[in-house]
């Protein structure tokens, strides 16, 4: 049996191939693009849009990792719908899914705390993997070009807010942990304890660059315009709103007995750590 691995080519979904394929599992990868070559994996092309392709891709399958994509809400409710008549149809041996930090809480709603209480639902083996804030986030041009250029690393946090930062190599081992660890189900917290704040990010930044680097808040304002180049306007609005409210809480940081560490051995990176992995 396979391990159906989704966005086999992006940042999430290629560290789980690359990790799966290096521990001799059979690997599919997901793909939009039928032509896609994926060191390591089969190729399946299967969209999100279609219940049909996502039902015949996870058939059969040891394994489901599924994140939903960055795109508008209204899109990630469509997929989350089709995934879950997929789960059902198909039955999966286990599904781990991914939030990428998104709520899980049905009581403030949205895609992923669809996907989550669907899956709690479905019958079918599951855990959910519960990052906060991606690592990656910070290699976005307007974070990592301000880095080596002004030696400032901005984001929209507040300087002293914490955060159990997570890289998605961190959620690919832990990915490949629930695998095999079926006696886990539900939210796996995944994340630095404790938590660090920004001007944190930035001294683990300049030791590695062998600079000073500062933090430097901004808005979601000033995150949504200079993201939504990249990822849509749609979608910028949707992040940056979630930045908006982010404002007014304490901190971003996991619950130590949901967490991959106690729960299944597994510590995430440091940043310093993460920096080093990557080559920056």
């Amino acid at each position: 049996m396979t391990y159906v691995i989704h966005g086999a080519t992006g940042a999430q979904g290629a560290p789980v191939v690359s990790a799966l394929a290096a521990a001799g599992k059979s690997v599919t990868a997901v793909t939009r693009n039928e032509h896609a070559v994926v060191d390591g994996a089969r190729v399946v092309a299967a969209a999100y849009s279609s219940r049909a392709d996502l039902t015949d891709a996870y058939r059969g399958a040891a394994g489901v990792f599924v994140h939903l994509p960055v795109t508008s809400e209204e899109d990630r409710q469509i997929f989350a719908g089709n995934i879950l008549t997929a789960v059902r149809a198909a039955r999966p041996t286990r599904v781990v899914f991914s939030t990428s930090g998104f709520p899980i809480d049905r009581a403030i709603g949205g895609a992923a705390a669809t996907l989550a209480a669907g899956l709690a639902g479905s019958g079918v083996s599951h855990a959910v993997i519960a990052p906060e804030l991606y690592l990656e986030n910070l290699l976005m041009p307007y974070v990592i070009d301000s880095v080596r250029e002004r030696g400032v690393l901005p984001y929209a946090i507040r300087a002293d807010f914490p955060v159990s930062w997570a890289s998605h190599l961190d959620i690919a081992d832990v990915a490949v942990a629930l695998f095999e660890r079926t006696d886990v189900t539900g939210a796996v917290s995944v994340g630095q304890d404790p938590a660090i704040t920004g001007p944190d990010l930035a001294e683990a930044f300049g030791a590695r660059l062998g600079r000073d680097v500062v933090f430097e808040p901004i808005t979601p304002e000033e995150m949504r315009t200079s993201i939504a180049p990249l990822i849509g306007e749609g979608a910028a609005a949707d992040i940056a709103g979630a930045y908006q409210a982010m404002s007014t809480m304490q901190g971003r940081a996991i619950a130590p007995e949901t967490s991959a560490q106690k729960l299944l051995g597994v510590t995430p990176r440091t940043t310093s750590q993460w920096l080093a992995d990557i080559g920056v």
